[in-house]
């Protein structure tokens, strides 16, 4: 196995643990925060709140994170950031107000550097060939996070309409542990083997400084393609914070689900999961096919499963049900937990379709300027995140699915503006060179 493959494979088991423990809290937090404030009424946390607040430092941290790249490297990122998503969770154990909203900025600014630190050595562990392949296998690592906590959530949750206090002591030490041995992984990474072509992009990033990194991130903010995929970028972050916040929630307050809700507030992670494995390893394995297809044909693929998951959640689930336990229903007489996990497995899948090819994009694309790229592409994800979740306290379902059915067609169409571009570009390029051929 290519020395190469082996550094994607280890930083993928290092995400996947650790995302375990954190993509199960972002699941339940809610679930979780309202279940607290029972036991202990001075606590006046709000999960959607802190959401909020971690996507917006996030966002903003984003545009510091390439100076701090050029100085540090990816590894050290990732392992600073990856410490503050360790601390989020441990804070629950003792559960403040304050700590709540201090712990979600550091980890804010901690998901800028892991995050963007990922993206610039997947790019190093990558070319322009492997480059789709290597995105594939990530993201199914990744995602397979959603499995085992959530797991672990329906079975510790079953029968429960309360979550008690041992019960949460129990579940967050165990995903603090599992965020621990994620730490140990991405501490065993090392300096992949580079193209010369590739070590040259090295140098130049070392000789950057700070300055010029902010630099050339905002100009490359500014240019065409960027601009257009930003805007499919937002409603990656529109449709993040519905399934990996709202959605379970709305499923957990749907009192005329059963006394099952709740529980299945875990089953609906673990089948978002299964769409995005499923995904990722689709397009890892088919990596070199779905190249030759193009990019478009999977984004436009995704979209209209998204579509269709809007549709049977607006007719399966009630108007009111992201604020908190409600006894009203929808259009389905009583709602069907069944349609309601379909949605998500098509959430989830359609969601791979999104992310995959993005990856493949920056990486391919923009491969000369991973960071810049990958960090912009936070930014604009994590802005579009977290005004979601400020208004996902005020708005009801159905405007929320609104929202992301309007974002989600502009968004399919400017990625396939700037895949056709990229096709066009290489197919001019192809032709310069045939005719240069032709004359020697």
């Amino acid at each position: 196995m290519e020395q190469r493959l082996v550094c994607v494979i280890i930083l993928g088991f290092g995400f996947m643990l650790l995302f375990t423990a954190f993509q199960t809290m972002g699941n339940i937090e809610q679930t979780v925060i309202n279940s607290i404030k029972i036991d202990d009424p001075t606590f006046q946390g709000d999960g959607y709140t802190s959401l909020a607040v971690i996507y917006a430092l996030l966002s903003i941290s984003n545009w510091l994170t390439p100076s701090v790249l050029s100085k540090i490297g990816p590894k050290i990122a990732m392992l600073i950031g990856a410490l503050t998503y360790c601390f989020f969770i441990l804070t629950f154990l003792w559960p403040q107000t304050w700590l709540l909203y201090v712990a979600s900025a550091i980890l804010g600014a901690g998901a800028a550097l892991i995050w963007t630190g990922q993206g610039m050595y997947l790019s190093k562990c990558s070319d322009e060939s492997t480059i789709s392949r290597n995105s594939g296998i990530f993201w199914a690592m990744l995602q397979m996070s959603m499995f085992c906590g959530n797991l672990l959530v329906f079975f510790l949750f079953q029968g429960k309409t309360h979550i008690d206090n041992d019960t949460r002591t129990l579940v967050f030490s165990i995903l603090a542990g599992l965020a621990i041995i994620g730490i140990v992984f991405l501490g065993a990474l090392r300096k992949p083997n580079q193209s010369n072509l590739a070590l040259d992009d090295e140098i130049l990033d070392r000789q950057q400084g700070p300055k010029q990194a902010f630099i050339n991130a905002a100009r490359l903010f500014f240019t065409k393609r960027m601009l257009q995929l930003s805007v499919t970028f937002i409603y990656t972050g529109l449709a993040l914070s519905f399934f990996s916040g709202v959605y379970g929630a709305s499923i957990g307050f749907t009192k005329a689900i059963g006394e099952s809700a709740k529980q299945l507030v875990g089953l609906n992670g673990v089948f978002i999961g299964v769409g995005e494995v499923l995904g990722g390893v689709f397009f890892g394995l088919l990596g070199k096919r779905t190249a030759k297809w193009g990019r478009d044909p999977i984004v436009i693929a995704g979209f209209i499963l998204h579509i269709i998951s809007f549709v049977l959640i607006f007719m399966n689930i009630p108007d009111a049900a992201p604020f908190g336990d409600t006894d009203e229903v929808a259009f389905i007489k009583p709602p069907i937990a069944a349609i309601a996990i379909l949605c998500s497995f098509l959430l989830g899948l359609g969601d791979a379709c999104f992310n995959t090819q993005i990856y493949s994009m920056l990486g391919g694309v923009f491969a000369r300027n991973s960071a810049e790229a990958f960090s912009i592409f936070k930014f604009t994800q994590s802005v579009a995140a977290a005004i979601s979740f400020v208004y996902s306290s005020h708005l009801g379902l159905r405007v929320q699915l609104g929202i992301l059915l309007v974002f989600g067609i502009l968004g399919t169409v400017t990625f396939c503006f700037v895949e056709w571009a990229v096709k066009q570009s290489r197919t001019m390029n192809s032709n310069e060179c045939e005719t240069v051929d032709t004359k020697k």
